[in-house]
């Protein structure tokens, strides 16, 4: 991947790209009045030392990273896992999986397994925010760089966030947590399938991305606490707890009704006709959330006397009639094209989709018109963030680092300093 550069202007491309000379924000900068100390965004100025590899941990540091925090990504000497899952490869040794979550970052390769790189870490955090690592529970310890005994004694500022897949104690403390293992524990593949397919993987790694976002909640809290106590403080997160706070309106329907969640597919366990449905030229999602888009749904189909059909006159009528509620619909819209279908609905108030291959998403016109694609001129594109703020926007300055990329860069600033 190319070094670091530096641009002085961005345009959006077609596809609703954003493009720079290598290194560029997306949004316009904004004014001087959204620039901190050491760049711009909303948390310019935040260090953030990131020890996490493969993908809950960079993509927690991804979003920091796109919000003007300064992340030096730590390697070990044979780099992170994930620059060589593939194909696809950006370049030698930088995967598009590696890439996707590997922004805006400076790349330092040291090994924690030896005196040397123990100590140059503690240089890092001399001066750092933020600690992220997702290590199996006791491998800072063991290194002599636990958080209670020694980091938060000699660096009381620090926010250390540690992500785990089960956490520390308990019956599955100290395991290693995948995100396909946590799907499988937590419930989520339970409640996701039909009765042909079984239980189902979630067509992406949900938990793991999930567990990221809770990371940054939770760093972003203790940074917001710190600011009253001057104190830093840890932050866990696991992959299990995270798979678990999800399983919404699974878990409430269970405690109210003691009914162990079925397989129902895309039908929504709550509500009708809130799924997929078949029309001429594919698939579209309706999901009708109260009685009067019902009866703008029926009108648009031509079926206006269904809406006062007893068995469809209520949700809860209609829940428990799904199977010819699916039969009136898909018959109605057996001879409809699934575009028009779904912006037709939309357009009267009712909720629509037609389903999107991946393609057709990054060409979607509202996708381009909401910038959420980023391009920089080395032929790295990425998802751009979805956080848009009015006067400190996310901005894209580095590609994904090759490995090592900036260890002079930044042990020759920090010797300087």
């Amino acid at each position: 991947m190319a070094g670091e550069t530096s641009g002085t202007g961005g345009a959006v491309a077609p596809g609703g790209a954003v493009t720079g000379g290598g290194a560029m924000s997306g949004e316009a900068r904004g004014t001087d009045g959204g620039r901190g100390a050491g760049g711009w965004g909303s948390l310019a100025g935040l260090k953030v030392v990131d020890l996490s590899r493969v993908l809950g941990g960079p993509y927690a540091t991804q979003i920091l990273a796109d919000h003007g925090a300064e992340v030096i990504k730590v390697e070990p000497p044979q780099g992170d896992e994930t620059r060589h899952w593939g194909p696809p490869f950006v370049t030698e040794g930088v995967a598009w999986y590696f890439a996707g979550v590997n922004r805006n970052k400076k790349s330092v390769v040291l090994d924690l397994r030896g005196d040397e790189g123990r100590a140059r870490l503690l240089e890092l955090l001399s001066d750092a925010d933020v600690l992220v690592e997702n290590f199996k529970p006791g491998s800072l310890e063991k290194w002599g760089l636990g958080y209670a005994e020694v980091l938060s004694q000699r660096f009381p500022r620090l926010v250390h966030c540690s992500i785990t897949g089960f956490g520390e104690d308990g019956p599955l403390g100290g395991l290693p947590g995948y995100d396909a293992v946590v799907q499988a524990e937590a419930g989520l593949m339970s409640v996701n399938g039909t009765a042909e397919s079984g239980p189902t993987r979630i067509g992406m790694p949900a938990v793991d991305m999930i567990t990221g976002l809770n990371a940054v909640n939770g760093i972003l809290m203790a940074i917001h606490e710190r600011g009253r106590s001057g104190q830093g403080q840890r932050v866990e997160t696991t992959l299990f707890d995270c798979g678990i706070s999800v399983m919404h309106p699974h878990m409430p329907n269970y405690f109210a009704s003691g009914k162990v969640p079925e397989l129902t597919g895309n039908d929504h366990p709550n509500i009708a006709p809130y799924s997929t449905f078949r029309t001429g030229s594919g698939d579209v999602a309706i999901t009708v959330g109260n009685n009067g888009q019902f009866a703008k749904l029926c009108e648009y189909l031509g079926i206006p006397e269904a809406a006062a059909d007893p068995r469809f006159a209520e949700n809860s009528d209609r829940c428990a009639h799904r199977p010819e509620l699916r039969k009136l619909l898909e018959d109605a819209m057996a001879d409809s094209d699934a575009a028009t279908v779904a912006q037709g609905l939309m357009a009267i108030g009712v909720p629509c989709g037609a389903i999107n291959t991946v393609d057709k998403v990054v060409e979607h016109p509202h996708a381009v018109h909401r910038k959420m694609f980023v391009e920089f001129d080395d032929g790295y594109r990425g998802v751009a963030s979805p956080v848009k703020m009015s006067r400190t926007p996310a901005e894209y300055r580095l590609p994904p680092p090759r490995h090592g990329e900036h260890t002079d860069e930044v042990f020759w600033v920090d010797m300087r300093g």
